[in-house]
């Protein structure tokens, strides 16, 4: 008996230790300044490291930016930032909200080099007062608009609007002479643009260029002196001939010494939180998680998506790695196994698109056997569908519910740009191991929602039913208004309607209480709740 005793003693210490290890690893806080306050770039993101056991410390609300009508605060971010760092295990910062307050207000800012500078030196005043605490910044490389619908009034200086097509051009131009690839003809063209775009609204422009790049590398350089654990910089919305690209060039170029285990500059910006996220956790933990990435026929990894300036396999590549995961050949040996939607033919098409309907199209039928032959394995797999750009493929969609998929793969992404989905998606992926399959699912149903439910499909039909809701609305920015509470209680009605006749449920989820609404008082992004 007494031997019975000792022995049950200790299983029980054993079950306590493990307990108690447990409760330490979920107590562990990370603290995250994104890069504004929408879903997807602020508490969804902190819902994936909540899921793995982590706790998310965000700033305020007041003070992130939320669109073009609210700027950020920077001075009380980095008074945030400092009074909240003694508990936290690494901060994980975007440097837009820090330098300029957001994402938005880093595309129309009125700061002077200068002050930028100070800024950027206060990274350097954290790290002395805080040195042992992990720092994982993000920012972006301004972006260039590709049509003047591009981007909703507010979202740039309106000078640039106007003038969007014609620097677009404009810098696709330079870029190709930078690089030595523009004929004699683009030279020319290159000439006649510069006398025709207004000289202050060059000079306005090249002005804030200028102070971000330069930001940049000064970023670059407190890398290098260990400052940053590691920085990330995304290129927001561009395209392989722009400005964003001409920067990108010579930022990776100016970086190349820190190391690609320790800086990175890829396509994208909304999904940069999550993969430093992921990054942070991996450190902390000291893992490496491996994945495998499977590309769909045709194109595959070498598609450049629409507002990216590389091929999605090069970003894909460059984002595992600023993760802090490892690819592997195989994927038998996979925390998690990736499988890549593209067309066959490489083009990337709008959601909203009338094009985007539930008929087959080439390339599904291969693509889905191959994602149901992953999940028959057990893998961890989740599903990148990058066919359209904001949102998702109503037809990939309708072929993987056909075969019950949508809750046999562990994850799902189809939002915004393709590399917004695939960095998310590698962020959340590399962390399902330490989820519980319904936590898992929860973050898994509200993509499907958004991407599936709402972007490819309520977000069209919100829009043809504004004119007839009550209240007053502005159509030439985008902002609801007074409608804004009649298009969200609409649009919530028709997302019910959507996931009764597509989603068939796991037990252990419910979307009884499903709500939308509109955060920043456009239809173009909203908030779910279930």
């Amino acid at each position: 008996m007494d031997i019975c005793k000792k022995i049950a003693a200790v299983a029980f210490s054993i079950c306590l230790f493990a307990l108690n290890a447990n409760v330490t690893q979920a107590a562990k806080k990370i603290i995250y300044i994104p890069l504004d306050n929408r879903p997807i770039t602020c508490d969804e993101s902190a819902e994936v490291i909540r899921k793995a056991g982590y706790e998310a410390i965000i700033p305020p609300n007041e003070l992130l930016g939320g669109g073009s009508t609210k700027s950020g605060d920077p001075t009380g971010l980095w008074k945030w930032l400092n009074e909240n760092a003694y508990s936290a295990e690494a901060a994980v910062v975007s440097t837009d909200a820090m330098l300029y307050g957001s994402l938005v207000d880093s595309r129309k800012h009125e700061l002077t080099a200068e002050e930028v500078s100070k800024r950027v030196e206060n990274f350097q005043n954290f790290h002395a007062a805080f040195p042992r605490l992990p720092v994982y910044g993000f920012g972006t490389i301004m972006r260039t608009l590709i049509s003047p619908h591009h981007s909703d009034k507010g979202m740039e200086p309106e000078y640039y609007q106007r003038y969007a097509m014609s620097i677009y051009r404009y810098t696709a131009l330079q870029d190709k002479i930078d690089m030595g690839i523009a004929g004699k003809k683009e030279r020319r063209e290159f000439a006649k643009l510069q006398k025709e775009i207004p000289s202050d609204v060059m000079e306005a422009w090249e002005a804030r260029h200028i102070i971000n790049e330069n930001a940049n590398r000064a970023l670059t350089d407190l890398t290098a002196n260990n400052v940053f654990n590691f920085l990330l910089l995304g290129c927001d919305d561009g395209a392989m001939y722009s400005r964003t690209h001409y920067e990108s060039r010579h930022l990776r170029d100016y970086g190349k010494n820190v190391g690609k285990t320790r800086f990175e500059v890829l396509s994208g910006a909304d999904e940069l939180g999550m993969i430093m996220l992921c990054r942070a956790i991996n450190d902390n933990k000291r893992e490496i998680p491996f994945i495998y990435t499977a590309y769909n026929i045709g194109k595959g990894r070498n598609t450049i998506p629409t507002y990216c300036n590389d091929t999605v396999g090069n970003d894909i590549d460059g984002a595992i790695t600023a993760a802090g995961g490892l690819q592997i050949p195989t994927p038998e040996r996979a925390d998690f196994v990736m499988a890549v939607f593209t067309n066959p033919n490489g083009k990337t098409s709008e959601a909203n698109w009338p094009i985007n309907t539930i008929k087959m199209r080439r390339g599904i039928e291969p693509f889905v056997k191959r994602v149901k032959d992953f999940a028959d394995k057990g893998y961890n797999v989740g599903v990148a569908d990058i066919s359209f750009g904001n949102g998702a493929d109503n037809a990939l969609m309708e072929a993987m519910r056909k075969e019950n998929l949508l809750f046999s793969v562990r994850a799902y992404g189809g939002w915004n740009t393709a590399t917004n989905t695939t960095g998310f998606l590698i962020g959340t992926g590399l962390l399902l191991k330490d989820m519980t399959r319904q936590a898992s699912d929860e973050l898994m149903l509200i993509r499907y929602l958004d991407e599936w439910g709402y972007q490819a499909n309520v977000r069209q039909e919100v829009l043809a039913a504004l004119d007839s809701l009550p209240g007053e609305h502005d159509p030439q920015s985008g902002a609801l208004n007074s409608k804004r509470p009649a298009a969200a209680a609409f649009g919530t009605e028709k997302l019910k309607e959507f996931t009764k006749k597509n989603l068939t449920l796991p037990p252990w989820l419910s979307t009884e209480n499903l709500s939308l609404d509109y955060p920043w008082n456009r239809l173009f992004e909203c908030e779910i709740k279930f």
